[in-house]
């Protein structure tokens, strides 16, 4: 009965041990777009899936969870903190809530072209950025890609200098640096969750918002946003970021899958979003959308009025030296 009762208990052991190890090796895989393959983070999330199952063997699963299905970004960058989500591709407002150096990216026309910006992400700076989230979150901050550079709609009138921002209420993401912002601009800005944009602009609880392309048709905010224009404000990230310790735990074979599982969704997902903006104009209208296009004399005139305040303000947050390594990379990566 004894040998009996042990073997039994041995058995329930390694059974236990067998579901623990499986689970260790499921990757739950976290992003915000709809599961269609024209939305980048989904597609990217899908090339991931493939090539880290197929290079591993299966001895890595990944379990993708689109549309916001494990909560917000606030949601999804605790659960990364804690491991009960392994990977998560989460934007620049919520990571900021967590990681407050990473609001330097936020800081209004900092980047001439989506190629300097790339340039400074991939470099020095934007790995110092990443080891110093690592240390302080646990979180891995494994690559940058984008979430579409960002543009001023509304539904009032066509903005074409900063004088025409002044008394729009616009709707800004739960992040304090966009908030200032839009205040520097004149407007007064108004923050609302992501799910809950397209409903408070059909009802006017708004009268604009800022979003890059990608953004504006996954959410169809052109149904109720008759004008855009083209200032590209701030280029906007998203992070692919690991739960440190799960990624630690993985054999080596399987850390260099995950590693260049990402760097193949990182280029898709640059890419597909990167042609949206470079086609901005004509894909903004033919969704029926007004589109103003800024000469660099009338973008200079929101940098003017933007870029110094936010700055100062962000300084004051995390650190000058935050700041200015920032300027010291684009001006590097022109």
């Amino acid at each position: 009965m004894l040998k009996h009762l042990t073997t039994a208990g041995v058995l329930a052991g390694a059974a236990i041990l067998a579901a623990t190890a499986a689970q260790a090796n499921t990757i739950r895989y976290a992003h915000f777009q709809p599961a269609a393959l024209d939305q980048p983070k989904h597609a990217a999330a899908l090339a991931f899936k493939s090539h880290v199952e197929a290079a591993t063997g299966g001895s890595v699963t990944v379990e993708i969870f689109p549309a916001s299905q494990l909560g917000g970004g606030s949601e999804v960058m605790e659960g990364l903190q804690l491991g009960t989500i392994q990977l998560g591709v989460v934007h620049d407002g919520p990571i900021g809530s967590t990681f407050a150096p990473f609001q330097v990216f936020q800081i209004p026309y900092v980047f001439p072209s989506q190629t300097v910006a790339w340039e400074v992400l991939d470099g020095d700076y934007g790995d110092s950025v990443a080891e110093a989230m690592r240390e302080q979150t646990g979180i891995r901050l494994m690559a940058y890609a984008d979430n579409g550079i960002r543009h001023f709609t509304n539904n009032e009138r066509s903005i074409t200098s900063p004088a025409d921002m002044e008394g729009l209420k616009i709707r800004v993401q739960p992040s304090p640096v966009f908030q200032r912002l839009v205040e520097s601009l004149g407007a007064s800005p108004t923050v609302i969750a992501w799910p809950e944009l397209p409903s408070a602009l059909a009802q006017g609880v708004v009268d604009g918002q800022e979003n890059g392309v990608t953004n504006i048709l996954a959410a169809d905010l052109y149904e109720n946003q008759q004008f855009v224009s083209l200032d590209g404000h701030v280029y906007s990230l998203h992070a692919y970021m690991m739960n440190d310790a799960f990624f630690q735990g993985l054999e080596e074979s399987e850390q260099q899958a995950v590693t260049e599982g990402i760097e193949i969704a990182k280029w898709i997902h640059r890419g597909m979003t990167a042609a949206q903006d470079a086609n901005a104009q004509t894909i903004l209208s033919e969704v029926g959308m007004e589109v103003t296009p800024l000469s660099p004399d009338q973008v200079a005139a929101f940098r003017a009025k933007a870029q110094s305040p936010v700055a100062e303000w962000v300084a004051g947050e995390v650190g000058q030296a935050w700041v200015d390594g920032l300027f010291a990379a684009v001006e590097s990566g022109r």
